[in-house]
């Protein structure tokens, strides 16, 4: 199955579930939706940065802070969240934490986004139909691209607020 006909987890207002739809039809109406974030890290601090492909049904060509994806029918955020890591990124098996939750939309995009984050040494195996490259940089660095070059913005946003939260955490 490609993804266009993959079944999306559709949602409403509260974040509550009311059905679900093809991946092509969610986008082609801009139904919410719920997806996932996860903040890949490496021991140094470092997060790792994609850029998505010109066939990315949204924001193609952009670069993303975060990896993820749609929640599918009958999943989880958590197993959402662990599936995308496994499949963009070849990682499996390690621990992930959740962060926080928000909503974001745009004129063609509502959605429902769980954030998560997880530290990983190991080697990348990067999804070709959907990750064109990618690679760890420090995170004043990608603030720095992004000024430049185009990010999606459901992922600076969970970037910044990563970021924001985390200096009220330490100042606590």
């Amino acid at each position: 199955m490609g993804a266009a006909e993959e079944i999306v987890a559709i949602v409403d207002e509260n974040n509550t579930v009311v059905g679900s739809a093809p991946r092509k039809e969610m986008r082609a109406k801009a139904l919410p939706h719920r997806a996932t974030y996860v903040l890949v890290f490496n021991s140094r601090g470092q997060l790792y940065v994609q850029k998505r492909t010109l066939t990315k049904d949204v924001f193609p060509g952009y670069y993303d802070p975060a990896a993820g994806g749609v929640v599918l029918a009958g999943e989880e955020y958590e197993q959402g969240a662990l599936r995308e890591v496994e499949e963009e990124m070849g990682i499996r098996g390690v621990p992930l934490t959740p962060l926080f939750r928000f909503y974001h939309q745009e004129t063609h995009n509502r959605v429902w986004g769980a954030v998560f984050s997880c530290v990983y040494d190991g080697e990348i195996v990067l999804q070709e139909e959907e990750v064109e490259s990618g690679a760890f940089m420090a995170v004043p660095d990608i603030l720095h691209l992004a000024q430049t070059e185009p990010f999606t913005p459901d992922g600076l946003y969970v970037l910044k607020r990563y970021l924001a939260e985390c200096q009220i955490q330490d100042g606590a």
